[in-house]
């Protein structure tokens, strides 16, 4: 394996003599710069496959029936995302994290970056279809790279009574990666007719999301390849291992871990990419106002975020998951209507979302690592992470506008339920993660 020497030659990085123990502040700052990278991608896809894609790439069937199709090939990154990680733990076991992280960010900056270059299916016919299905594909193998182990790392060298807080951190990506999103693209539809905008304007976003990759590798990158880090990612045991081997030993905290934050997860998409297609195909509301709602809503996410940190550490981990499950299912009972209720509605329904999204998803990242032994950690908290994505967010946007357009806005929450009741019972079922907390 590279030498962490090597490595830091080889990225013209200064090779400190120094050996400190990494503090969880240091940690910390990795995490929320990779974290907020990789949802900023997620993000200026998401807006762009309710804005753009439906007129773009699918401009022979009507907008709803578009907006199904860039949906469809939105859930892609998901399902390649695991075999991305397949694929990287092998480059990460044969030639370190640092040149894995590498490969995946250009990876995934690249084909973020590919995207904006894209003809439109009036200029390339189906085989800009085709080439929008690989770019994605493509973000989703990279994503499955990224993983850096910062957040375990975090996790295990936090303080015994305040792991609820830094469990938080990395979460903070999410709702920092939407706002900056969402106000991007509504900059640019406000300062652009609506021809520059679908012509050349959409874009831009993309082309700074490769730049943000950039700057987000070389922060990363700066930590994790340092000696003392090395030394620390050794000394607890968070290496990459063989991902059929962790399959195979631990397959039901993988399963069990998968499962507990399917109701934040399923929530996720229902409060970001969902009420964005509902209000743009079904209102005649201008985008540009509900991005800014949902920029001002993802705020309340932030906060809600912090706040489980400190509610985590004082009541426990499982039971605010637990609690949270249960307001996911009461809000999927009603919430979904709000959308059809004018402003007031739609900022209700945001902020309450996200505050209960803030609450759950901000423990998810901590229930992943606990269960598996030390030898596994690394590498079954990557697949969990993966399986836990696919199955709780992966289809939620495609699931939720098609239960919607059929059955009523109400249906909708079909989604959301399941995703809580999945929670509840994975909880129930994890007495390891009862025993911790």
């Amino acid at each position: 394996m590279t030498s962490t020497f090597q490595t830091r030659e080889a990225l013209g990085l200064p090779i400190s003599k120094a050996h400190h123990q990494p503090s969880p502040g240091e940690i910390a700052i990795g995490v929320i710069i990779g974290r907020t990278s990789e949802f900023f991608d997620f993000f200026v896809y998401a807006i762009a496959s309710v804005l753009v894609f439906p007129k773009l790439f699918f401009p022979f069937v009507d907008a709803l029936t578009g907006t199904l199709y860039s949906f469809a090939v939105f859930s892609l990154a998901f399902i390649a995302r695991p075999f991305g990680s397949l694929v990287f733990m092998g480059i990460d076991r044969a030639y370190g994290r640092g040149t894995k992280l590498t490969i995946a960010l250009f990876m995934l900056g690249g084909s973020t970056a590919a995207i904006a270059f894209l003809p439109s299916y009036a200029d390339a016919g189906v085989t800009s279809i085709w080439l929008l299905a690989l770019f994605r594909l493509g973000q989703g193998f990279a994503l499955g790279g990224t993983w850096d182990g910062l957040a375990s790392l975090l996790a295990l060298n936090a303080p015994e009574n305040r792991r609820g807080w830094y469990a938080m951190i990395p979460q903070l990506g999410a709702p920092f990666g939407l706002i900056v999103a969402s106000a991007l693209f509504a900059f640019m539809i406000s300062e652009l007719p609506a021809d520059d905008f679908l012509s050349w304007g959409w874009r831009y976003p993309f082309f700074v999301a490769f730049a943000i990759n950039v700057v987000a590798l070389f922060a990363r990158l700066r930590i994790v390849v340092t000696d003392e880090f090395a030394n620390l990612f050794a000394s607890r045991d968070l290496q990459a291992v063989s991902v059929t081997g962790t399959m195979r030993s631990e397959w039901r905290t993988i399963v069990i871990g998968a499962f507990a934050p399917l109701a934040s997860f399923a929530l996720f998409h229902m409060v970001s990419v969902f009420p964005l297609s509902w209000v743009f195909l079904f209102t005649r509301e201008a985008p540009t106002r509900f991005l800014l709602i949902e920029a001002f809503a993802a705020a309340f996410g932030v906060v809600a975020v912090i706040a489980s940190g400190r509610l985590a550490d004082k009541v426990g981990r499982r039971r605010l998951l637990g609690v949270c499950a249960l307001g996911i299912a009461i809000f999927s009972g009603f919430a979904p209507q709000l959308l059809n209720a004018g402003t007031v509605g739609e900022i209700a329904f945001m902020v309450v979302g996200f505050v209960l999204l803030g609450l759950a998803f901000g423990q998810s990242s901590g229930v992943v690592s606990s269960g598996f032994s030390t030898e596994h950690r690394y590498t079954g908290s990557a697949l969990t992470s993966d399986l836990a994505w696919l199955l709780g967010a992966g289809f939620a946007p495609l699931a939720a506008l098609s239960l919607s357009v059929n059955f009523g806005l109400i249906a909708s929450g079909a989604y959301l339920l399941s995703g809580a009741l999945a929670t509840l019972l994975a909880l129930w079922l994890n007495t390891e993660l009862a025993s911790r907390n």
